[in-house]
């Protein structure tokens, strides 16, 4: 597999995501002539705090896909345990394959080649509405889960959900 086997994958996940399109976000390229870059809206999931929200990102393909998993970043701000302060998403299935060298995952909750783009996004989903606060990617984001979800958490998410609306 080589980077011819990545451009053909990758273009007919997009083909087959624009013919049918999945609740929850909209997938397309940030610009038409690289298949690697790709620009995603992921609606905040129903009855949570990110409910209106629509919240911009980036996947990045490298000519190792599938063998290797992308990484995404939220362009937009977004409050969240397992996202960082920069929008780096840390999430078990874009992690490298294998095992885990500090013990925290199984290598069966790690990337497989079998994901794709949309398995990506409906697990980031699924992510936005139960974060893993045990290995946050933001520690006071995660603070903020336990110790005070309906004050200090829910006002940082809708002010982010508000800022969604400015866009």
């Amino acid at each position: 597999m080589g980077e011819s086997w990545a451009v053909a994958l990758l273009s007919k996940q997009l083909k087959d995501l624009n013919k049918n399109p999945v609740d929850g976000f909209s997938a397309g390229l940030i610009d038409e002539s690289d298949i690697f870059k790709w620009e995603v809206l992921v609606m905040g999931p129903p009855d949570t705090f990110y409910d209106g929200g629509c919240f911009k990102a980036h996947l990045i393909f490298t000519s190792e896909y599938p063998l290797k998993p992308p990484k995404m970043k939220f362009i937009s701000e977004i409050w969240h345990p397992n996202i960082d302060i920069h929008g780096d998403v840390c999430i078990s299935i874009l992690h490298e394959p294998g095992d885990d060298k500090w013990g925290y995952e199984d290598a069966k909750e790690r990337w497989v080649p079998v994901h794709s783009v949309e398995s990506i996004l409906l697990s980031v989903i699924s992510m936005l509405a139960d974060p893993n606060d045990q290995s946050p990617a933001n520690v006071d984001a995660a603070k903020d889960w336990r110790q005070d979800y309906h004050g200090e958490f829910k006002k940082k998410v809708k002010r982010c959900v508000r800022k969604t609306e400015d866009m």
